[in-house]
């Protein structure tokens, strides 16, 4: 491959599509994208706690036994507030189970900002696994996945100051004072930055991206606001030249997309919303598996065959329901209360077809 410029914008992400290791996958490949667990040593400030049965429940009865391949992408563990040792005893039996989709074709995991440290571990349980980013490669196109902090320029060349500094607050300060963590997922302008720096590199690179670290699920580049947007101006079309009976049912769909759409602008008020359109035509070349700290469940990405899909999973009992493009319906885990539902999906053919049409 010929060596970029050094002069040019994005200097880390260029790096990172250089040296990433190569994984070839196919038409029969099966995937789960995961990132940012954060976990903790199960206590109260343990953001992974909350969530850990449905992680554990998706992956032993359906990921593992439908033959996934894993990729945990970045801030699997929460090392600024807690020592290594203290997660790896909490949650060892986690650990076995991410082992076991090696079996299944491969697992990987990459580090990100809240566990870079863990090059610096030794005897760390899961190092022959660890890399920083790597580049799945279907047919002819390739996929780079990278936690994503490395496109925030003054993180990553400040990182081992600021590391150091972010862990001593955290641990000394704000754990025993009860102050909530900071960071890039709650701060709505930086996340978007952050964003639109990797929509740019990817689309000059003619890459898909998959990324986490912001903890926005991204779909084709979309956000939600931009996806219910679309979808909504995707129904109104439709409604012209639908027959009397359809119409009823397209008028319900908008009026459901409108109440979500409007419950997200509310929402948003309070965090400073951006829409995830980086320029006036989207091109599918982000995509973001969310996190698995959600309050009512976690976002995942799986590369599916032939398709690539953004599922959700949840506890009934805490979740409302949730639109899809493709009208999904919650399916129940077998044996639990956890449901899933595929928001959105695409066949990677398309995806890469509309990247390189359209750059």
């Amino acid at each position: 491959m010929k060596l970029l410029n050094n002069h040019d914008k994005h200097p880390h992400l260029e790096r990172l599509l250089q040296l990433s290791k190569p994984v070839d996958i196919g038409d029969s490949s099966r995937i789960l994208i995961l990132s940012d667990l954060h976990m903790g040593n199960g206590g109260r400030r343990d953001e992974f706690r909350h969530n850990a049965p449905l992680v554990e429940s998706v992956m032993k009865r359906f990921y593992l036994p439908n033959r996934y391949s894993l990729i945990l992408n970045g801030d699997i563990e929460e090392l600024f507030k807690f020592p290594l040792s203290s997660i790896v005893t909490r949650w060892r039996h986690i650990y076995d189970l991410f082992m076991q989709f090696d079996e299944n074709g491969f697992f990987y995991r990459t580090f990100g900002n809240h566990d870079a440290s863990l090059l610096d571990e030794k005897d760390y349980l899961l190092e022959p696994y660890l890399l920083e980013s790597l580049k799945l490669k279907y047919h002819q196109d390739d996929m780079l996945v990278f936690h994503g902090h490395q496109a925030s320029v003054f993180l990553w060349e400040t990182y081992p100051f600021v590391s150091r500094s972010v862990v001593w607050f955290l641990r000394y300060i704000a754990k025993p004072f009860g102050i909530r963590n900071f960071s890039i997922a709650y701060n709505s302008r930086r996340r978007f930055a952050i964003e639109r720096s990797i929509y740019e590199f990817s689309n000059k690179a003619k890459i898909v991206s998959v990324i986490g670290h912001t903890h926005r699920p991204l779909f084709e580049s979309l956000s939600k606001v931009d996806y219910l947007n679309y979808r909504i101006e995707e129904l109104c079309r439709a409604y012209t030249g639908a027959e009397e009976k359809e119409r009823g049912v397209i008028q319900g769909k908008i009026v459901a997309l409108k109440e979500e759409l409007d419950d997200c602008y509310n929402q948003g008020k309070k965090i400073g919303l951006r829409s995830g359109v980086y320029n006036n035509l989207t091109i599918p070349s982000v995509f973001n598996s969310g996190c698995a700290i959600g309050k009512r469940g976690i976002t995942a990405l799986e590369i599916d065959h032939e398709k690539i899909r953004l599922v959700y999973w949840y506890n009934g009992k805490q979740s409302r329901k949730y639109l899809s493009d493709r009208d999904s319906r919650p399916v129940r885990l077998d044996g639990t209360g956890y449901y899933r539902i595929v928001l959105n999906e695409e066949r990677l053919d398309y995806v890469f077809s509309r990247l390189h049409l359209l750059v």
